[in-house]
């Protein structure tokens, strides 16, 4: 049975679904990427991202779509295929690796090629005068892709300017309720007419399908994580990126398949009541993530620490919390480089705070709340 679903623009290539599926965790077999791409058509999906780096990804996707041609008479060309390059390696690494990946997909072509983790300015310099601007303008010329995108795990700025670089005509960017830091940017690229996918809303964005009884009892009659979806296409943003790992990972993609209105009021109160829980739990505490506390001589990501601090207190969302605070230094740069111990108590972001937080004091309570390891306790 064919699923009807909204499809919205996404640059200049193919509409795509209100939901996209990630691939990243369906790896295991042919059998599950069939069974979870099967899923995802019959609610209505016809969106699938994916990367080489995802190990088997890319081939076993190839094969799945070829098997459900045959076997549920579901066209290849109902299909859009987003793929992905890494911002490194001269042209003929990358005209190699792109080869393997048509072959890998069965395709000639691919809809839309990402260049993968733009995190750093020299990531953006080898896209606009490096080997990377030659391998762009030899897959659009070619006719290989339909367009090329970015994904970006990097600072507000840069994503900025590459949003505004003219290259671009869609991006991957992490949108999410429990961190509204980079909507404004994604509201820009959709001016500019880009596409925007919101990366991981319900695993990066929170932990949304494990919530807090703090964040259940707020968002009554709804399940945390169909209020945060409901928040990101409601502002627009394109398609949400699912990985799915099993058929009950789609309930909210069916129920919200043609979900593009905006906010209902039951909708608005919900949301509302959640900041309503989140600030009298942090009470006078809560940073407004305004970034005024920049820049930081020791460069400690100020804000972002505090969001995780927001995030375990207001929200109750303590593990996923702990879980990105240890990523801290470990990640290269997919993701901050220095903890709160790298604070040196000089007190110059507390002048530049609107609210005149104590920001040396939440920033080792932040630590002292979500270090792995409590015999590594800051400041004593």
């Amino acid at each position: 049975m064919i699923i009807n679903s909204q499809k919205r623009s996404f640059g200049r290539g193919a509409k795509v679904s209100l939901f996209t599926l990630g691939t990243m965790r369906a790896t295991e077999s042919i059998e599950k990427m069939y069974s979870i791409i099967k899923n995802a058509y019959y609610v209505g999906i016809n969106h699938i991202e994916t990367a080489p780096s995802y190990g088997d990804a890319e081939s076993l996707i190839g094969n799945s779509i070829k098997k459900l041609a045959i076997e549920e008479n579901i066209k290849e060309k109902n299909w859009v295929i987003t793929s992905k390059v890494l911002p490194k390696g001269d042209f003929d690494f990358l005209k190699n690796n792109f080869k393997k990946s048509l072959k890998n997909l069965n395709r000639k072509k691919i809809n839309n090629l990402a260049i993968h983790g733009l995190n750093l300015k020299q990531h953006l310099d080898w896209v606009l005068a490096g080997e990377g601007k030659k391998f762009i303008s030899w897959i659009l010329e070619k006719e290989l892709v339909d367009q090329v995108g970015f994904s970006s795990h990097g600072s507000y700025s840069l994503i900025k300017d590459a949003i505004n670089c003219e290259v671009f005509t869609f991006c991957s960017l992490h949108l999410h309720y429990l961190d509204q830091s980079k909507i404004a940017l994604a509201e820009e690229a959709i001016k500019k007419g880009m596409g925007v996918l919101a990366i991981s809303p319900a695993d990066k964005g929170g932990r949304l399908y494990s919530p807090s009884d703090i964040l259940i009892e707020a968002s009554k009659p709804f399940h945390p994580l169909e209020l945060a979806y409901r928040f990101l296409l409601a502002k627009g943003i394109t398609t949400l990126s699912l990985g799915a790992t099993n058929k009950k990972d789609f309930e909210f993609a069916h129920k919200l398949r043609n979900s593009f209105e905006k906010l209902t009021k039951l909708e608005k109160s919900a949301l509302n009541k959640i900041e309503e829980v989140s600030n009298e739990r942090l009470n006078s505490t809560k940073c407004e993530q305004c970034r005024s506390c920049l820049p930081c001589p020791n460069e400690v990501p100020i804000p972002e620490i505090l969001r995780l601090r927001n995030i375990s207190i207001g929200y109750g969302q303590l593990e996923f919390s702990k879980e990105r605070y240890n990523l801290i230094g470990k990640a290269g740069h997919w993701w901050e480089e220095k903890n709160s111990s790298f604070c040196e108590e000089c007190n110059e972001c507390v002048p530049r705070c609107p609210t005149k937080l104590d920001i040396p004091n939440l920033l080792k309570e932040t630590h002292n709340l979500l270090i792995e390891n409590p015999t590594k306790r800051l400041w004593g």
